[in-house]
């Protein structure tokens, strides 16, 4: 795992897939709080989406899958406070040149060949993934400190569904 810059490639403006962020609610099984917003992506993204969820593990950092209602194949949970994912979402706002928090120097880290966008956040960390074909959101609590370890996990399901994209 290294912290770098974002490749100046990143600092630009670039053409992003049509992805819309709608937040639905659902409910993690067994749980009374709500779950992660769920992204609704569209056309390739979705199909891209879908191809990770069918690839996503069983357990992340030691923690089991857990269930979302209403079913979706664009979200995932595990654990207890849960480790959330979402696939489709939106471009972050600090790589969005013009927006409020653009930052083409925020950090990133590179987990077995996979790179994220690293932002810190009250009571955990949100980690984007970059330089693929789709923005995919993980969000790990502090419970599961190094945070970092979550996306070790995660790195062969995304190298394996979701396109890198060319710089």
């Amino acid at each position: 795992m290294s912290h770098r810059s974002l490749p100046s490639a990143l600092r630009k403006p670039a053409a992003v897939l049509a992805v819309l962020a709608a937040a639905a609610g659902c409910t993690p099984s067994g749980g009374d709080r709500s779950g992660p917003p769920v992204p609704s992506p569209a056309g390739e993204a979705a199909g891209i989406c879908r191809e990770l969820y069918g690839a996503l593990p069983e357990e992340v950092d030691g923690q089991p899958r857990g269930e979302i209602e209403p079913e979706t194949r664009f979200a995932a949970v595990w654990g207890e406070p849960a480790i959330e994912l979402g696939c489709g979402v939106p471009r972050p706002e600090v790589l969005t040149p013009g927006s409020e928090h653009y930052n083409p120097l925020s950090d990133s880290v590179e987990v077995n060949g996979v790179s994220w966008l690293l932002e810190e956040q009250g009571g955990g960390h949100r980690f984007t993934l970059l330089e693929r074909e789709v923005f995919v959101r993980v969000t790990v609590p502090d419970a599961y400190a190094p945070e970092v370890n979550a996306l070790v996990d995660l790195a062969d399901a995304v190298r394996q569904t979701v396109p890198g994209k060319p710089l």
